[in-house]
């Protein structure tokens, strides 16, 4: 069988090592989608504004834990989904990176659902909770997942940068703590790619003197370096806090499919793909250059090598240095973390239907202000930090007083 990046297709336009869309396969995928959909809710409503808010205003730190720990456990049903369920091969090569590492992710966009195979080897690393996304912000008005998104803190732009700057700039000083994991996903090409879209980019680079890409769009430069001197700094807030709590490297990720291109739908239903494969190499930060100029050229040579490894996965069917780099998912923790999900649902349902009628109050108020956040992007911040600066503003108007 031979390996492809989305263009094996027969004459109908279908690829022809695709999965039949059986009518047990749809009534699987439905059923899986409404338990997904179901438990997000019933874990968001109740337990959101607990640790995403009322935690949140005595710290910031143990918000974010009780959040990654609880969500975290949600999260981990989709790679249950896509590796148990709908029997996708996830294929690991290259390095083998560390635990629970804090890391700049850098990775090709091939289709819009990229990012969810992220969580497969997030779940392996113990990251999954933590996880954050630098996400189109038409993705946050989705219904339950867009006040997920807003819960994990996801980063959402319009993806212009005199709009965005100010945005990406504000949320990633948030994420300065060192002692809070972290795994920051930016994809730089800032969409998916089709054919199209690599045509334009083709004629861009060529008008412009750039490197000519087929497998790849052209990355943009501005928000990496944002994020990447974010995170650096972050190195310099407190020398006593363990190196592998430290941002000290960037991961270069490439995602290649067999045998096409999965949807959402595709996902859900079990179509596609029959195998992802994600090829993982570690860079030091002291590699990257501090400047944005040489760090741009820099980030174009990277995805110059990322279209060069998709060109020969398309030709041999895997990626380099194909080792078992992770070891298969564990089927006895998925069914122990299931257990929590399912547990922690029944009882919001319980107290939903068979409780105090002051629980669904709980819940409209909870819906209000999840939808109100997330359009708004706030995050409450911690009262003793509130308190602080008021006093130390008090402070600065007496001393001017006097």
């Amino acid at each position: 069988m031979e390996g492809s990046t989305c263009r094996h297709l027969n004459s109908n336009g279908v690829s022809s090592c695709s999965r039949p869309l059986t009518p047990t396969r749809i009534l699987r995928g439905i059923f899986c989608l409404l338990v997904l959909l179901s438990t997000a809710f019933m874990m968001l409503v109740y337990l959101g504004p607990v640790f995403a808010v009322t935690l949140r205003l005595f710290s910031v730190h143990y918000s974010r834990k009780a959040t990654s720990f609880f969500f975290g456990t949600w999260l981990a049903l989709w790679p249950f989904l896509f590796e148990k369920i709908n029997g996708t091969k996830m294929v690991f090569s290259g390095e083998t990176v560390p635990d629970r590492e804090r890391a700049l992710l850098l990775a090709n966009h091939r289709t819009e659902v990229d990012w969810m195979y992220l969580w497969d080897l997030a779940l392996r690393k113990g990251c999954l909770g933590c996880i954050k996304y630098v996400l189109k912000s038409s993705l946050m008005r989705l219904p339950i997942f867009g006040w997920g998104f807003h819960i994990l803190e996801f980063i959402a732009v319009e993806r212009k940068w005199e709009v965005d700057e100010s945005i990406m700039r504000q949320k990633l000083s948030t994420f300065s703590d060192p002692q809070d994991p972290l795994w920051l996903a930016i994809f730089p090409e800032g969409t998916d790619y089709t054919e199209e879209k690599c045509k334009r980019c083709q004629k861009y680079a060529a008008e412009n003197g750039l490197p000519t890409l087929t497998n790849v769009l052209l990355p943009k430069t501005k928000g990496f370096y944002a994020c990447l001197e974010a995170l650096r700094n972050s190195l310099d807030a407190d020398f006593n806090i363990p190196q592998y709590l430290q941002c000290n490297a960037v991961y270069d990720i490439t995602i290649g499919y067999k045998y096409r291109c999965p949807s959402l739908m595709d996902n859900v239903f079990g179509v596609d793909p029959s195998e992802v494969h994600i090829h993982i190499r570690r860079i030091p930060l002291y590699q990257i250059p501090t400047t944005e100029d040489e760090a741009a050229s820099w980030l174009m040579e990277l995805f110059q090598f990322k279209d060069r490894l998709l060109t020969d996965f398309s030709a041999q069917g895997h990626f380099p240095e194909q080792v078992k780099a992770e070891e298969d998912l564990s089927t006895m923790k998925c069914l122990v973390n299931i257990a929590i999900v399912t547990a922690i649902t029944w009882i919001c349902i319980f107290l939903t239907f068979f409780s105090s009628s002051w629980f669904k109050v709980y819940i409209c108020l909870s819906c209000a202000y999840l939808t109100w956040a997330t359009y708004s992007q706030f995050q409450p911040s911690p009262v003793v930090s509130y308190v602080k600066s008021m006093f130390i503003t008090s402070k600065k108007r007496k001393s001017k007083l006097r």
